[in-house]
């Protein structure tokens, strides 16, 4: 008789056979009317539904409504959107590629490699094409065909992708150290994804496919809803978004492959000094155009968790100086109300990151009476003790002073109320991906942040990595209330990310990330994200300028932030 083992599932336990698969326990619990299971996790391991059991232990289920149930989804969908593409145009030299995320999507254009089989060609799509690729998804998930995985040598697989004519793919397999790879497969199309995989294109209901910018949107579903929402996209955010298009291109490094090319071939610190140059220019366009306008006191930056706001604060501050203005830093925090004040939320815990934990009538009051030309007394929070103090902080502005106001809630204008429009400059920053994993993989810009809050929590707060990614989902909660709604009303928007990063930060994270416990819930994204900067080159620290915004995370930088 073989051995039995004993699954646990929502505090419900039940005995299953030697042999038996993921896919077979799901079964049993799937709830009707529910989000479909894609993925779970097996005793904190990530596991797919083709796995089968090999000790007791505790499965939770995962839904596109959970964080690594929603990448597996989105995955699965790229790769069911690549087979429809396949199906359209019948010509293996046609691909699509997905540039970076969206709106809850990514942007995609269709692609030709017909000349050499490497240069990739915009291929324009219309409205009948847009539709016909849809219709040709939604066909094959009434199919429910599986996606299957193949174990693969790592060298028959880079062969194969040149074959396909997928040469990112296949460059960024060039330094991959494992002998073998995980291959999916659908129908003729075979890819390699970065993660896991649902088990078939009937778990794929939920997706939209819409035109935009010589391409087209993959939409996916509201992770609260299951819906597909109209594609609405931020005004600030697409401009940028071609920004940084143009900036990978302009550099020649689009994907990771790309990237480790230049720094194999001993070109890592062009790349540093050339990025870093391209964003001091831009800050230097921002500076000029404040500077222009004299009437502008206050200069509101606001941006999510590990954005770079301080070091871009000082690095503004600095060149505004070069335009002979006189700034001077004004922390949000310095208005918090004191700790025992600060209202709860849903969870019973104190919200650090509600407008009311900031006294914004005091802060007013301050802000208007140094716009009327007073002379003020300006309040310091002790972190220590959770209070506001005043510690002889006096200001007073002249007409070259202007105050750069660095903090969360800096674009709500429900925190500077009586402060008139015109005397107000906002500023919006966040890391936006530049580069992808490769034709199909974007990368996400909430990785970069979260990667750069692990290394800075460590040097400054000795926060383990277990610790920061235990209370991210708390972070992005808030910064979703509190941040990303009022992108639009920012004057400038400035992406921070920069295309080298990832090979500096490992070097800092990975041992870091390799000190989350296998048994603790914070592993399966520990090892995610172990696997995604394994895809990278490491780059010594040596040529990045001290006044970088990645001095904030890692180290070394001349503003001591």
């Amino acid at each position: 008789m073989g051995n039995t083992y004993k699954i646990t599932v929502d505090d419900v336990t039940k005995e299953y056979a030697e042999g038996t698969i993921i896919g077979d326990v799901a079964k049993d619990f799937q709830p009707e009317d529910e989000y479909p299971y894609i993925l779970c996790e097996y005793n904190n391991r990530l596991k797919e539904f083709h796995s089968p059991l090999t000790e007791d232990g505790t499965i939770r289920f995962l839904t596109s409504k959970d964080k690594n149930g929603r990448k597996a989804y989105r995955r699965s969908v790229v790769l069911l959107l690549q087979k429809a593409v396949y199906d359209t145009y019948k010509n293996s030299y046609y691909d699509v590629r997905v540039l970076r995320s969206i709106d809850n999507g990514y942007f995609c254009q269709i692609v030709s490699r017909e000349d050499d089989g490497i240069t990739p060609n915009i291929v324009p799509v219309d409205e009948e094409t847009i539709t016909k690729i849809e219709s040709g998804m939604r066909e094959l998930v009434e199919q429910d065909l599986p996606i299957e995985k193949i174990v693969m040598k790592t060298k028959k697989a880079r062969k194969m992708f040149h074959e396909m004519h997928m040469p990112e793919k296949e460059i960024l397999l060039k330094y991959r150290q494992s002998a073998n790879i995980n291959v999916y497969k659908l129908g003729e199309v075979y890819d390699y994804f970065y993660g896991y995989m649902a088990p078939s294109t009937g778990h794929l209901t939920a997706f939209g496919v819409t035109a935009f910018n010589e391409g087209f949107v993959l939409k996916f579903p509201n992770r609260y809803t299951g819906e597909i929402e109209a594609f609405e996209p931020s005004v600030n955010y697409c401009k940028e978004l071609q920004n940084s298009i143009r900036c990978s291109q302009m550099i020649n490094v689009e994907t990771i492959g790309a990237l480790n090319e230049r720094i194999a071939a001993g070109h890592g610190r062009d790349i540093i000094l050339i990025n870093e140059a391209m964003l001091e220019s831009y800050i230097s366009h921002i500076a000029s155009k404040i500077a222009e306008n004299r009437s502008k006191k206050f200069i509101m930056i606001a941006g999510p968790s590990s954005s770079g706001k301080t070091t871009f604060s000082h690095k503004l501050s600095t060149m505004l100086m070069g335009y002979g203005l006189k700034p001077h830093p004004v922390p949000l925090d310095d208005y918090y109300v004191d700790r025992d004040k600060v209202p709860l939320d849903e969870f019973g815990k104190k919200d650090f990151e509600c407008l009311e934990s900031i006294d914004v009538e005091l802060f007013n009051h301050d802000m208007l009476e140094l716009l009327n030309g007073e002379r003020v007394l300006l309040p310091e929070f002790n972190f220590k003790t959770g209070k506001r103090e005043y510690n002889n902080k006096y200001m007073q502005l002249g007409d070259e002073d202007v105050l750069v106001i660095e903090g969360i809630h800096g674009l709500n204008d429900k925190l500077s109320h009586s402060l008139p429009v015109e005397s107000k400059y906002k500023i919006y920053i966040s890391p936006l991906t530049q580069i992808a994993i490769d034709e199909h993989n974007p990368l996400s810009m909430v990785d970069i942040r979260l990667i750069r809050r692990i290394v800075r929590d460590s040097r400054t707060r000795g926060t383990s990595a277990q610790g920061t990614i235990a209370m991210w989902d708390s972070v992005r909660r808030g910064e979703t209330k509190n941040i990303f709604t009022f992108m639009d009303s920012a004057d400038f928007m400035i992406n921070s990310a920069l295309i080298y990063e990832f090979s500096v930060l490992k070097v800092y994270a990975l041992p870091q990330l390799y000190g989350v416990p296998p048994e603790s819930p914070e592993y399966a994204e520990a090892n995610r994200l172990i696997k995604l900067l394994e895809y990278f080159l490491p780059l010594p620290a040596d040529d990045v300028p001290n006044t970088s915004i990645l001095r904030e995370f890692i180290g070394g930088g001349a503003y001591r932030v």
